[in-house]
């Protein structure tokens, strides 16, 4: 491939345009990814290509880079999950888009389709949560357990259907699997999302949940950015009556 770096596989014509058609931004210090329900952030044991290698794959076919492209993983979503994933371009950028996820500087807003609707429609959930490595599921309590972390969001309903309810989700603390644990044990399971209680699966094996929208502070131009990604499930699209 001509001005394609060795390090990295060809990309076909149609998968180079999907992977730029999902890009919500990117600069020189980051770039922010739509992910589908499926794709990987970061190697695991599967040995199926992440979407980092994808991604410099990406870039170095589009700016015809020599040699290794760098791009740090930030942040993960759970394989099933879908939405807006941050990347860094630079080690600075790395660094300190790192510190603010450990400062809480990071805003994340998520969509949950589940399966009741939820009593109150609106409120703060608070659980203290422990997690099962061997059943890569975690679970929560109503008070303070050794060896469990405080776990906090806050939920609304903002729309429904004649099946599924809408839920925009607020995350303030970021636990494994920590939306699909506390909505599911207030009795609203995520769609599709077996490990917490949904009657039947998904067919494509998504779970219907969503990263929405990132609020941060850029981590070089120190600009407020808001950056909000489309729901790519076609899916998930249908349930909700129509494209959001």
């Amino acid at each position: 491939m001509e001005g394609a770096s060795p390090f990295y596989r060809n990309i076909p014509a149609q998968e180079f345009k999907d992977i730029a058609d999902r890009i919500l931004y990117e600069d020189n210090h980051l770039l922010i990814f739509n992910k589908r329900s499926g794709e990987i952030v970061q190697a695991d044991k599967t040995q199926d290509e992440c979407l980092g290698e994808k991604l410099k794959a990406f870039i170095a076919k589009r700016d015809s880079k020599p040699g290794a492209v760098f791009l740090g993983v930030v942040h993960r979503l759970d394989r099933p999950v879908s939405g807006a994933v941050i990347f860094a371009k630079s080690s600075k950028a790395l660094e300190r888009l790192n510190k603010a996820f450990r400062e809480g500087q990071m805003h994340k807003t998520y969509w949950a389709l589940v399966c009741a609707k939820p009593n109150p429609v609106e409120a703060e959930l608070k659980h203290y949560l422990t997690r099962n490595e061997k059943q890569n599921k975690t679970y929560a309590w109503p008070a303070p357990k050794n060896g469990a972390k405080e776990a906090r969001l806050k939920y609304k309903l903002i729309k429904e259907t004649d099946r599924y309810f809408l839920l925009e989700v607020l995350l303030y603390t970021g636990r494994h699997h920590q939306i699909r644990c506390q909505l599911s044990t207030v009795g609203c399971v995520i769609k599709g999302d077996l490990k917490y209680g949904a009657p039947r699966s998904n067919p494509d094996g998504s779970i219907c949940l969503h990263s929405r929208t990132i609020q941060f502070t850029h981590p070089v131009k120190k600009e407020q950015m808001t950056i909000v990604a489309p729901v790519v499930s076609d899916l998930f699209r249908k349930c909700l009556g129509g494209v959001c």
